[in-house]
C-alpha cells in the first residue's frame, strides 16, 4: 500500500496541486491525504485553507484531508520542530494517529527548507520527496543549507511556468530536475472554481484590481508604509483613467488595511471596492476580467500577465530592493522579477536588464555563495557586461565581500575588514555624539 500526503498553507498550492493530479504528474496511490497547516501568525483568527471559497470544488482529489495545527497543538506549525532523537517516535505516533499502517509513505511538499514542510519530511525519515513550489520563490536560491539526509530525497521541483523559459534555480545544488505542471491543467482547475466568485459581492468589470501583501509582517515595511504604498497604486490607477477599484487584502491582514484607501477614493471621486472575503486572485481574473491587476511582487501578477495575458504594473519594488534585509532574504528574486518584468505603474517604465537568466543566477550566487559556488563565474560575467542602469539589485558591499566586479576597488577592500579602522570609527563616532549631546 502506498499513501501519498500533500502538504498545503495556501488555496494557490492546493489548486497547484490538484492541477498535477489530474495532468499525471503523481502516479496512482491507494490512499491521497491532503495534510493543511494554517501558517498566518494568528491562526486562530484566519481561514485555514480548507475553510476558503472555492476548497470543496478541489476537495475530490484527496480521500483524507487533515490539519497539522491541530496534530502539534498549541505549538505554531511554524515554529515546531521535533528534536532529532523523538523522530522516530513521532512518525510511529502519526503512523496511528492517521492509520498509515505499515503504508509507503510519499510526500509532496512546498518550502522544504522552512517548517512545517522541513518537520514533516524529517519525521517520514525514509519517504521520497517532491517538492511543488507555488510562486515566484522557485526562481530563487535555497534559503539555507538543507540537511543532505533531506535534500538528497527530494526527487523533483513541481513549478508552473509563471515566467517562460527561465529554470528555477531551488535545490539545483542537490541536482534536482525542474518538472513543468501544465498551464492548460492550471487554468482548468481555476475554472472550476471560478464559480465562487458568486460568493463575493457584486463587482464591477474592467475595474483596476489592486493586491495587497501584507508586507509589514515580515518587518520589510511600517504598517503606516504599507498603507501608503496601498493608496500610491490607488493613485496611480486612477492616474491612468480607472474609476473603478477593487482592493484585495492579503488574507492574513488585518481589518484595519483599506481605510487610508477609502480616505483617498472619497478625495479622488472613485468607487472602490474592498473585498472582504478571502478568494484567489485568478477566481477574479476568471470572473471580472480586470483592466489592470497592480501590486508590489505578487506571484498573482506574474498568473495575471503570463496565463491570462492581462494588464499588470508595480509598486515599491525599488524600495523593497532597499530594504530587504539580509541580502540573503528570501523575497528578493521575487522583488527582483517584479521589478525586472513588470512596468513601473508611476512611470510607465521597464527596467532594461538584458539577460534575464545571467541576472537572476547572479542575485541567486550573492544571496547563497556557498550554496552555489558553480554561479560564481556566471556572476562575474554578467557583472562584467551588465546593462547600465541595474546598479540597484546589488549591494556594493556585498559585491566587495564576494570579490566580484562592482565592488570597492582592491586597494580599499581591507577597509571594511580591518578590525583597527572599524575600532577607531566606532571610537570617531562615539566622541562625536558625546560633543555633539
Amino acid at each position: 500500500m502506498t499513501t501519498q500526503i500533500f502538504c498545503a498553507s495556501t488555496l494557490y498550492g492546493v489548486a497547484t496541486l490538484a492541477a498535477a493530479i489530474d495532468a499525471d504528474c503523481f502516479h496512482p496511490a491507494d490512499r491521497r491525504i491532503l495534510l493543511v497547516s494554517n501558517n498566518a501568525g494568528n491562526p486562530e483568527v484566519t481561514s485555514a485553507v480548507h475553510q476558503m471559497p472555492g476548497f470543496a470544488l478541489l476537495r475530490d482529489r484527496f480521500d483524507d484531508v487533515l490539519s497539522w495545527n491541530q496534530t502539534v497543538a498549541p505549538f505554531h506549525p511554524g515554529g515546531w520542530s521535533p528534536r532529532p532523537d523523538d523522530t522516530p517516535l513521532w512518525e510511529r505516533h502519526l503512523r496511528l494517529l492517521w492509520g498509515l499502517g505499515d503504508d509507503d509513505v510519499e510526500l509532496a511538499v512546498e518550502s522544504i527548507q522552512v517548517n512545517p514542510a522541513l518537520a514533516v519530511s524529517q519525521i517520514f525519515s525514509v519517504a521520497p520527496v517532491d517538492v511543488y513550489a507555488d510562486g515566484l520563490m522557485s526562481y530563487g536560491p535555497t534559503r539555507f543549507k538543507i540537511d543532505p539526509l533531506v535534500g538528497t530525497r527530494v526527487r523533483r521541483l513541481l513549478h508552473l511556468d509563471l515566467v517562460p523559459d527561465l529554470k528555477p534555480l531551488l535545490l539545483t545544488e542537490f541536482g534536482v530536475a525542474p518538472q513543468t505542471v501544465p498551464t492548460d491543467a492550471f487554468l482548468k482547475v481555476l475554472g472550476t472554481i471560478g464559480g465562487t466568485a458568486a460568493e463575493v459581492a457584486a463587482l464591477p468589470d474592467n475595474a483596476a484590481l489592486l493586491l495587497g501583501q501584507y508586507l509589514s509582517a515580515l518587518d520589510i515595511l511600517t504598517p503606516e508604509e504599507e498603507e501608503d504604498l496601498h493608496v500610491r497604486m490607488l493613485r496611480g490607477a486612477v492616474a491612468q483613467g480607472h474609476r473603478q477599484v477593487i482592493f484585495k487584502p492579503h488574507p492574513t491582514a488585518p481589518a484595519r488595511y483599506g481605510r487610508a484607501l477609502e480616505e483617498e477614493a472619497e478625495r479622488l471621486d472613485v468607487r472602490l471596492t474592498v473585498l472582504d472575503v478571502p478568494v484567489l486572485a485568478e477566481v477574479l481574473y476568471e470572473h471580472i476580467r480586470p483592466a489592470l491587476v497592480v501590486g508590489c511582487f505578487s506571484t498573482a501578477l506574474f498568473t495575471a500577465k503570463t496565463f491570462y495575458g492581462l494588464s499588470t504594473a508595480r509598486v515599491g519594488t525599488e524600495v523593497l530592493l532597499e530594504r530587504l534585509a539580509p541580502y540573503q532574504n528570501s523575497n528578493r528574486v521575487p522583488v527582483t522579477l517584479a521589478d525586472a518584468l513588470l512596468p513601473d505603474l508611476e512611470s510607465g517604465r521597464t527596467a532594461e536588464i538584458g539577460e534575464l537568466t545571467g541576472l537572476v543566477e547572479t542575485v541567486g550566487f550573492m544571496m547563497q555563495p556557498q550554496i552555489y559556488p558553480d554561479l560564481h563565474q556566471a556572476a562575474t560575467d554578467y557583472l562584467t557586461h551588465r546593462p547600465h542602469g541595474i546598479d540597484h539589485y546589488f549591494k556594493r558591499r556585498r559585491l566587495t565581500a564576494l570579490g566580484l566586479p562592482g565592488g570597492l576597488p582592491t586597494r580599499l577592500a581591507f577597509i571594511p575588514r580591518n578590525a583597527t579602522v572599524r575600532r577607531v570609527a566606532r571610537r570617531v563616532r562615539t566622541i562625536k555624539r558625546t560633543t555633539l549631546g
